[in-house]
């Protein structure tokens, strides 16, 4: 893992491409990946939906998405997240990128299989794609109940730790690279740094619950195709 004052980079992924920290960040840091591209964002809603894109979007015609995929050169796709798990992807023989916001529905529902499909449609292959899985809650910090774990089967026994009476630790990042090796991605890279622990660097949406405070922060992750 490669770091610098705000941003944060994966040693596997060759596109441009970067995890930017909370609250220092602005949106001024973006064209520190790729300089001064058009980026793509979406209206995230926590789905499995994926769309494909050769250009931006106007503010008020974001497509309501989780995860987006291009082949175009000269785009920068945007997701934002606090706690959920920024996913940045890449097939560099086949130049398509994607980007997918992983929270424990969208991971679930197949965000991340979705993801890969659609690279697969551009062009793209499973075993060439590289995957980076950004900052997000580490399972230390991801308090869930019973009713949480009834969701899942019993192979996903292994990202629950047993915790207090009635409640378990997930751990999503290892669900979502778990996720990722089923949809047949060659290579995931997990950066696991806990949004929730280090205070001075991210929002986390389950750190502001539990304090009552504001929940609205969020950091940005990017990757580019120059």
């Amino acid at each position: 893992m490669a770091e610098w004052a705000h941003l944060i980079a994966s040693d596997v992924l060759a596109a441009p491409h970067g995890f930017l920290t909370g609250p220092q960040s602005d949106r001024r840091e973006l064209d520190r990946v790729g300089g001064e591209l058009p980026t793509v964002w979406l209206n995230q809603v926590h789905s499995a939906r994926v769309v494909c894109v050769s250009e931006p979007y106007f503010d008020d015609a974001r497509p309501d998405a989780d995860a987006l995929v291009t082949a175009t050169s000269g785009l920068r796709l945007a997701i934002v997240t606090a706690d959920c798990a920024p996913v940045l992807l890449e097939d560099r023989q086949a130049r398509v990128i994607g980007a997918a916001h992983a929270g424990w529905r969208g991971a679930h529902g197949g965000v991340l299989e979705n993801t890969v499909a659609a690279m697969v449609e551009l062009g793209a292959t499973p075993a060439n794609i590289i995957a980076a899985i950004g900052p997000c809650i580490a399972q230390e910090s991801y308090e869930v109940d019973e009713g949480f774990r009834r969701q899942f089967t019993d192979e996903d026994s292994q990202f629950f730790k047993p915790g207090r009476a009635g409640h378990y630790q997930f751990d999503l990042e290892g669900y979502a690279a778990w996720r990722l090796f089923l949809a047949g991605v060659g290579l995931t890279d997990r950066l696991s740094i806990d949004t929730y622990a280090y205070e001075a660097d991210f929002h986390s949406y389950r750190r502001s619950t539990h304090r009552g405070t504001r929940s609205d922060g969020r950091q940005v992750s990017l990757i580019a195709l120059d």
